[in-house]
């Protein structure tokens, strides 16, 4: 609970606050934020404006997908486009003038059934008051090995991402759903030529969809098949080789970029039988980003199947910083705590 509103609470320096976190086991955050793609450090952002001193904790590899995105094209404010870890350091940056602060950490246990809620991140517990879930999405892989190591070099997992950059070339899809079917009619309008792969003889796509693609001239299919390596050379994707599942024959083909659209996976593992999700595993939300659990917000990816942008990502993360906000206003007043600039403690 808060014990004064936070307008009227002393800023304690950058430096105490370290020292405060790190060293005393019965801090309580008024904010704490899992993840740090564009909806962890937007939240981050808007949060440490507010004066809720938040603090971020993410894995090993900060910045979510856009860190292993060489160019942002469909991003505001940006006229020459920027590369992804460049908007990721620098949206860090921004949080961190507003007193956000950052501990690195792969969570893996959440306690969000007693109050103040508990976060894990092997030994080391956090305590805070409200929390923000920002963990995000995976694209589902084939497992191939470079995959991941050709991103930004012809292969991608967002054509609305990255279909900008294969104007005038020949590109494959690999999927059989709603989301590959969007993905290469979308690239149509970049692309000269656009090879669906299908691991089946008929598509898993709505009708709508599926019919779309199939009767579109400028793209091709090759079904019953399963795309098996990716051909590169120093300068990136050379092409693609694919085994006929029926036949076992294997074929090569020769193409600019590779799309890989065979669907998401939801960060939510850490929330299972505490927070509401759909079929998927996504974290179901009402009135914006509020989860079942009053006190808990989710943004971006996690909650969102649909659009997958960053900007969109940001978005949710703002509304979800605001939605924490009012919320800790709205807590009773508690005598026990002392609060300073978003670190709550037992006074005496």
């Amino acid at each position: 609970s808060r014990p004064v509103p936070w307008c009227a609470l002393h800023i304690t320096p950058q430096s105490n606050l370290m020292e405060i976190m790190m060293t005393n086991p019965d801090v309580i955050y008024e904010t704490i934020i899992l993840g740090s793609g564009p909806a962890g450090l937007t939240a981050a952002i808007y949060a440490g404006r507010s004066r809720c001193g938040p603090l971020l904790i993410h894995g090993i590899q900060p910045g979510g997908q856009l860190t292993t995105t060489t160019a942002v094209d469909n991003f505001p404010g940006f006229p020459e486009g920027i590369d992804g870890p460049d908007l990721m350091e620098n949206m860090r940056r921004q949080a961190e003038r507003f007193g956000a602060q950052f501990v690195e950490g792969e969570v893996t246990r959440v306690d969000l059934q007693e109050r103040p809620f508990r976060i894990w991140t092997g030994e080391e517990m956090y305590r805070c008051l409200s929390l923000i879930i920002t963990t995000g999405a995976s694209p589902k892989l084939l497992d191939l090995g470079n995959e991941e190591a050709l991103y930004g070099r012809g292969v991608s997992v967002c054509a609305t991402c990255d279909g900008f950059f294969y104007r005038g070339r020949e590109v494959v899809v690999v999927g059989g759903g709603d989301t590959a079917m969007e993905e290469a009619v979308f690239l149509t309008r970049f692309a000269s030529k656009v090879t669906v792969i299908h691991r089946r003889d008929s598509l898993r796509a709505t009708p709508f969809l599926a019919d779309r693609a199939l009767t579109h001239k400028a793209i091709n299919f090759i079904w019953d098949s399963v795309l098996t390596e990716i051909l590169e050379d120093s300068a990136g994707v050379t092409g693609i080789r694919t085994r006929n599942l029926k036949s076992g024959n294997e074929t090569e083909l020769a193409c600019d970029g590779v799309f890989i659209a065979i669907g998401h996976r939801p960060n939510t593992e850490l929330f299972l039988n505490q927070l509401e999700m759909d079929d998927d595993g996504y974290i179901l939300t009402r009135n914006a980003t509020e989860t079942n659990i009053s006190g808990v917000f989710a943004a971006g990816d996690v909650q969102d199947h649909q659009f997958r942008q960053a900007v969109t990502a940001a978005g949710t993360g703002c509304m979800a910083a605001i939605q924490a906000e009012r919320f800790l206003d709205n807590l009773p007043y508690d005598s026990t705590l002392s609060c300073k600039k978003g670190i709550c403690m037992p006074k005496g």
